[in-house]
């Protein structure tokens, strides 16, 4: 027997290659014997094989197939992988052989990914592995579960967000953070301790962070101070906030007294608790202090003015000693203006302090006539529009009231409008009739709404009186119309109307309709069009139609009737060939004959109706079916217009 077994390296080599390699075969025995001994040891060979791993001369064999046998692949019996004795184009990949079936495969509880496993695995130990994520397929959370591998702790930030938001797998601590996902408050992690919370300094507040605070950028906060719980003080320190400048008004007030969280400079100011004078503030520079033009006086501002109004004044008079005119000599106060009466009176003859315009006035003293102070410059004269009169102001005017004015028509010499002209007395109103006629025409000086009226001298147009509000105008069912009221009516009578459509504003149908006039007969044509589309209001017949659509042809030559084309008598017509409408086809597909219409030869070929559906188009002949040279050129040779086809 050769070393190693019943064959040697080599032997065992030879019979893998097909050849029988036995002891019997050295051996000088009959062929017959030799024969039987060889098929023995061959099926023993064949047992021992078919459970022996490779040899190291099989190995290095194997290596030649450009598949190493390395790690434990090196004590798998050959028929693991070369399956029915095959061994051209066994698999290479790891997953050929480890899919359940020829090896083992992927558990059901292994975590998703490809189906590389040398990625993770080695061939020498197959728990050894060593994890990447590149060739993982399934979400973080499917391993990540607190079951596979480690999953979100106890005291993990509360959020919807996957892993891979916040955390890449090269680096689990280094986390890119998220706030979108977070579903518990900003205090949940804020709280000192998971995440930094309110400074000692903080301001005091109810207000919980995402009042003022944003997730993008924790400095730009939008600031509440409704739910701030400490004074203004607390924080406008000059130090947290801005506090009182240097300048600021020497006061015992807390910033909210004169201040608004609201508006900083629209200050509700209160004088109760200022701790200052008057004039330590009004001085002219922190505030409005003494103009050049006040009155000359050592009185500080409070002994006349109080704050709650600075122009409404406490001064009395009682307390001057001075004559009125040492103050009221129109600098320091008013004084007599131009136009003051003549006098040597003393003000306070006439006036009182407590009202300078009532005055104790008294024309019994007066020595002068009316007109020496009524004279338009001292006093009240004449009017520019005073009745022209040569009478002195008393023959009708009394002192007691000017206006209780004694006037007696009678003694009036001139006509009416010399006075009724609307600039001595009323005269004709912008409403009044257009008229030639002087007042008295229509007018007494009795009774002036009593009127003689008459038509003859009226000036303006009937509309200009009949417009419904000075006199009876157009009624509601009037006919709509342009024309003055004379168009078709006369003074003497109302009615009967002479009508003329030549001023009539509306539609035909708004008057001939059946009701106001007559309308359109049972047996009309039926449309949509005016009356005045097809009639004349000079003559109703005959009829003058325009064909103004597009879809229309033309007008034809021959004596064609409005029924050849509207058969049921109606605006709208039924085409005979409603698919070759609107061209000429469309009543005229039965009138076609091919025969003339060649289209071109080589072979010769006709136009059908519907590529000559438009008869005033083309219809060249052409020299062969190509239809690329023109042998005839044939336009417009039917026309609309032609009394013949």
């Amino acid at each position: 027997m050769a070393k190693g077994g019943f064959l040697g390296r080599e032997d065992s080599a030879a019979l893998r290659c097909g050849r029988l390699l036995t002891p019997a075969s050295s051996l000088c025995l009959p062929t017959s014997l030799k024969l039987a001994l060889s098929s023995l040891f061959a099926v023993s060979i064949l047992v021992v094989s078919a459970f022996a791993a490779p040899t190291p001369l099989e190995l290095e064999d194997h290596l030649k197939t450009g598949f190493a046998l390395e790690g434990a692949h090196r004590f798998v019996e050959c028929e693991s992988c070369h399956q029915n004795g095959i061994f051209a184009g066994a698999p290479r990949q790891c997953g050929a052989c480890h899919n359940g079936v020829i090896g083992e495969g992927k558990s059901a509880n292994h975590i998703r990914s490809n189906n590389i496993c040398e990625e993770c695995h080695t061939l020498s130990s197959w728990t050894n592995v060593r994890f990447s994520h590149s060739g993982v397929s399934g979400s973080c959370a499917s391993c990540h579960n607190g079951t596979t591998a480690t999953g979100k702790s106890a005291s993990h930030i509360q959020t919807s967000a996957a892993c891979d938001d916040c955390h890449v797998t090269s680096s689990w601590t280094n986390v890119r953070f998220d706030h979108s996902g977070v579903t518990g408050s900003c205090a949940s992690c804020h709280n000192g301790v998971t995440a930094t919370g309110k400074s000692p300094t903080h301001i005091p507040t109810t207000n919980v962070c995402e009042d003022c605070h944003v997730t993008s950028t924790w400095t730009n906060v939008r600031f509440d101070h409704s739910a701030t719980t400490a004074q203004c003080s607390t924080c406008h320190n000059g130090t947290t906030a801005t506090g009182k400048t240097p300048t600021h008004i020497p006061s015992s007030n807390t910033c909210d007294d004169c201040h608004v969280t609201s508006n900083w400079t629209n200050v509700s100011f209160d004088h109760s608790s200022v701790s200052g004078s008057c004039a330590s503030c009004h001085n002219g520079t922190t505030a409005t202090g003494k103009p050049p033009t006040h009155m000359p006086t050592t009185n500080i501002c409070e002994d006349c003015h109080v704050t709650s109004t600075w122009a409404n004044v406490r001064f009395d008079h009682a307390a001057t000693t001075a004559q009125c005119s040492n103050c009221h000599n129109n600098i320091t106060a008013p004084g007599k203006p131009a136009n003051h009466i003549a006098s040597s009176n003393a003000c306070d003859d006439c006036h009182v302090t407590s009202n300078w315009a009532a005055v104790s006035f008294d024309h019994a003293s007066v020595a002068g006539s009316c007109f020496s102070c009524h004279n338009g410059t001292t006093a009240t004269g004449k009017s520019p529009t005073h009745i022209s009169t040569t009478n002195i102001c008393e023959d009708c005017h009394v002192t007691s009231t000017w206006t209780n004015v004694r006037f007696d028509h009678s003694a009036t010499t001139a006509a009416c409008f010399t006075c009724h002209n609307n600039s001595t007395a009323t005269g004709k109103p912008a409403t009044h009739i257009a008229s030639t006629n002087t007042c008295d025409d229509c007018h007494v000086t009795s009774n002036w709404t009593t009127v003689r009226f008459d038509h003859n001298a009226v000036s303006g147009s009937c509309s200009s009186c009949h417009n419904g509000v000075t006199a009876t105008g157009k009624g509601p069912l009037h006919i709509a119309t342009s024309g003055e009221c004379d168009v078709c009516h006369t003074t003497l009578a109302w009615a009967p109307a002479n009508f003329d459509h030549a001023s009539v504003s509306g539609s035909c149908s708004s008057c001939h309709n059946g009701s106001t006039a007559a309308g359109k007969p049972a047996t009309h044509f039926t449309t949509s069009l005016q009356c005045d589309e097809c009639h004349r209001t000079t003559a109703w017949l005959p009829i003058s139609f325009s064909h103004s659509s597009a879809s229309y042809p033309g007008n034809h030559g021959a004596g064609v009737t409005c029924t050849d084309c509207h058969t049921t008598n109606s605006q709208t017509i039924a085409w005979q060939f409603g698919a070759y409408q609107p061209d000429c086809a469309g009543c005229h597909a039965n009138d076609f004959k091919p025969d003339p219409h060649k289209k071109h030869e080589n072979p010769d070929f006709r136009y059908t109706v519907s590529e000559l559906r438009d008869c005033t188009g083309s219809c060249h002949i052409y020299t062969d079916s190509s239809l690329a040279t023109i042998k005839e050129r044939r336009n417009s040779r039917h026309r609309t217009t032609d009394r013949e086809w």
